[in-house]
């Protein structure tokens, strides 16, 4: 098949997994062995297609795999991005349903609030810089992968880098009033501590994701559009979500992020 067949087909398989709550098999296992990252993307993209056309809307992008406890969780080396839509996100003390989705994880994170527009190639300082505010963020993965495990890093990009839900911090400051690479993060449920980490786990630092989402949209010949979420990718392993679980993210100099989990 032509490539962009090829994208739209398998953009189709993921997209009704995920309407249906269904796994699937990884795509390089059941469609296209070969798939290759280039396509990858191109199936990711397909796949906000087919969700804008619902009445969906882009308010952001989010970064994956950028910390080393995250790659080794999921066996994958690099990292990777993902988009996010308005129906993803969870207001702050909202609720998850987890049969709503497959198999959902949570983790800790950073926001960016982009002030003005990104393209190509950018230094950390010009990134800060275009960054109205940071604040906490917890995202909800949900692969539609078999068992959320054992898949390649182009399976990963075509599922949309697994991403499911997030949720923000009320408080938003501007970044440059914190060492931003130097915050401590501690993630608990139902009022045990789960995960505990610094920001800089976050690709050495999160300012640093900011810069690697602009390279990586620069090889498809996009930018990072001025209003934009990144979410910075996430600072320790996630953590699998349950009904009844009550999960609170506190970050230094950003407050606390806090979601329930029902059935």
């Amino acid at each position: 098949m032509h490539m962009s067949v090829d994208a739209v087909a398998m953009a189709k398989v993921l997209d009704a997994a995920r309407l249906e709550r269904r796994e699937i098999p990884p795509l390089t296992r059941s469609l296209l062995p070969e798939l290759a990252l280039p396509l990858a993307y191109s199936v990711q993209a397909e796949g906000i297609r087919m969700r804008l056309a619902r009445g969906e809307r882009v308010v952001g992008l989010k970064m994956g795999l950028t910390s080393e406890a995250k790659r080794k969780q999921m066996n994958l080396e690099s990292p990777v991005y993902g988009v996010l839509t308005d129906v993803m996100q969870v207001p702050a003390r909202g609720v998850i349903r987890v049969g709503a989705g497959i198999h959902p994880k949570i983790e800790p994170e950073i926001a960016f609030r982009i002030a003005r527009p990104l393209r190509g190639t950018i230094t950390r300082e010009e990134a800060l810089d275009a960054c109205g505010s940071v604040f906490a963020a917890m995202e909800v993965l949900d692969s539609r992968y078999i068992d959320f495990k054992y898949f390649s890093l182009p399976d990963v990009v075509a599922d949309n880098s697994s991403s499911s839900l997030f949720v923000l911090g009320a408080l938003e400051r501007p970044p440059r009033e914190l060492d931003v690479a130097r915050l401590d993060m501690h993630m608990s449920v139902n009022g045990q501590v789960v995960q505990s980490a610094r920001s800089d786990a976050i690709s050495g630092d999160p300012v640093l994701s900011v810069v690697q989402l602009c390279a990586l949209l620069a090889e498809r010949g996009e930018g990072l559009p001025a209003g934009s979420i990144v979410l910075s990718g996430a600072a320790t392993v996630a953590h699998m979500l349950k009904p009844g679980d009550h999960v609170r993210l506190t970050v230094e100099g950003l407050g606390d992020v806090e979601v329930s989990a029902t059935e």
